[in-house]
């Protein structure tokens, strides 16, 4: 039987060894409940100083889907609107759960290439809009997918003209950042140049794609909308009992850069992939940034593709995508491109 090989997601991987070390060290005797811990302690002095900044508030929670939706629910009343991108993973992959949490806020889907939110496109919803008509939902939070949802970066300036843009027009700013460890490695900048410094209020944190067992979380850079925070996340669930195993594997994912260098490993193999994909004249839909290309394949190649071991999602006809891990080996990848190679001349 073949080998498979897995592409489907970054988070079919398992744990990083050191994430899992620390699980295993903070199960070393009683703590207290709910937070008052000293991992949770610690982890709030890792992140002031990862992210050089001292009233910084984050809430460990057990899904990206959480932390978007509690997040935004924080940042947007009931009869307020989110602004995305049209194939943003809180408008199509989230099963509504930010219009539940806020309590009825409409999700806008806007257009723009690779994913990405367009300026022009961000004013052109700005001037559709009736402002101050309660007969309309009236914009309130600009929320941007970083790594996008097709695998494009956007760099600090563009964060930073985005978010003056919403912040001109009393909007406050939002990243679904699932994946920002991957956008961080490529852009070379710091955690602060890409969010808070940038116009971001509040950052969905990434850490299960990227090695974490089971959290993610919220990290918040004004303290009003924490202050709620603290409220929405008991409210909804999502703050555990035994936080200490929560917070002790972002403790952990923050220190010493390992965060980084788990989503180097990814990324550098998918460089390999996407180089070798191009070299056998395969068509991707955006040059990838980070750790995620879709590649343009006919459906018979798709299924032989499959059929010769190879673990992806068929996104549409003729088109699969394929995501690297902190798991991924060159091996695995030259071995993924051996048979794809095979498939195109068949």
């Amino acid at each position: 039987m073949t080998d498979r090989i897995e592409l489907r997601s970054d988070n079919t991987a398992g744990v990083a060894p050191a994430i899992l070390a620390a699980v295993a060290a903070a199960d070393a005797g009683p703590a207290a409940a709910y937070g008052d811990d000293p991992w949770t302690a610690r982890l709030h002095e890792r992140a002031a100083e990862v992210f050089e900044r001292s009233d910084i508030h984050v809430f460990p929670v057990v899904s990206g889907t959480a932390a978007n939706a509690l997040g935004l629910s924080a940042l947007c009343p009931p009869w307020g609107s989110v602004l995305c991108h049209e194939s943003a993973h809180i408008l199509r992959s989230e099963c509504g759960a930010t219009s539940l949490l806020s309590g009825g806020a409409v999700m806008r889907g806007l257009p723009g290439p690779g994913s990405k939110v367009d300026p022009a496109g961000l004013e052109a919803a700005f001037a559709a809009t009736t402002w101050g008509d309660p007969h309309e939902s009236q914009p309130s939070v600009l929320s941007l997918t970083l790594p996008t949802d097709l695998g494009a970066v956007y760099r600090p300036d563009e964060v930073t003209a985005l978010a003056s843009a919403a912040h001109r027009r009393g909007l406050r700013v939002h990243v679904d950042g699932a994946r920002i460890a991957n956008a961080l490695v490529t852009l070379g900048c710091t955690p602060a140049e890409l969010t808070w410094r940038a116009g971001v209020d509040v950052l969905s944190l990434g850490a299960t794609k990227n090695g974490a067992l089971s959290t993610d979380a919220i990290v918040c850079f004004d303290a009003e909308v924490a202050a709620g925070l603290r409220y929405r996340t008991k409210r909804s669930g999502h703050v555990a009992s035994k936080l200490r195993f929560q917070s002790a594997q972002l403790e952990a994912y923050l220190t010493d850069g390992l965060w980084l260098s788990l989503a180097a490993t990814a990324n550098a193999a998918m460089t390999r992939l996407a180089t070798g994909l191009t070299g056998l004249g395969l068509s991707l839909v955006v040059p990838p940034e980070a750790n995620m290309v879709f590649v343009r394949l006919d459906d018979d190649a798709i299924d032989r593709a499959e059929a010769a071991g190879l673990d992806f999602y068929r996104i549409g006809p003729g088109l699969i995508r394929l995501v690297t891990s902190f798991r991924t080996t060159p091996d695995e990848i030259d071995e993924a491109l051996r048979r794809l190679e095979v498939v195109v001349a068949a």
